[in-house]
């Protein structure tokens, strides 16, 4: 046995570790999928919705969101701590707008002598 050889980490026979290689094609169908919802963004900024222009503007920005998540970041193929991680930054991204809500709302009841 030679002790000056290199001690590697894979069994015999394996050479690399395995790992997820995306289709460029599912790339392209990402890309066009953004694409529309950019468009889908812009007009629906034309159409007035009233109250519900920002939660549709909102919704469509989520949803191009998650697929730059999935498929440019690689979380969709990612491990459980990847797919934790992303999630967490979701519920924080939740909790920042769900506070949004208090600043809006602060001037619907006038307080005296402020």
């Amino acid at each position: 046995m030679d002790h000056n050889a290199p001690v590697s980490p894979y069994q015999p026979g394996e050479t690399h570790q395995t790992h997820h290689v995306t289709q460029p094609k599912v790339y392209y169908i990402v890309y066009v999928l953004l694409v529309f919802f950019m468009l889908l963004t812009v007009a629906a900024s034309y159409v007035n919705m009233g109250s519900l222009n920002n939660l549709v503007a909102m919704t469509i920005a989520t949803i191009k969101a998650v697929l730059v998540v999935l498929f440019f970041m690689q979380v969709k193929m990612g491990t459980r701590l990847t797919w934790v991680w992303a999630s967490i930054g979701f519920i924080w991204l939740i909790f920042l707008f769900g506070t949004l809500g208090d600043y809006i709302t602060r001037n619907w009841i006038s307080v005296t002598g402020w």
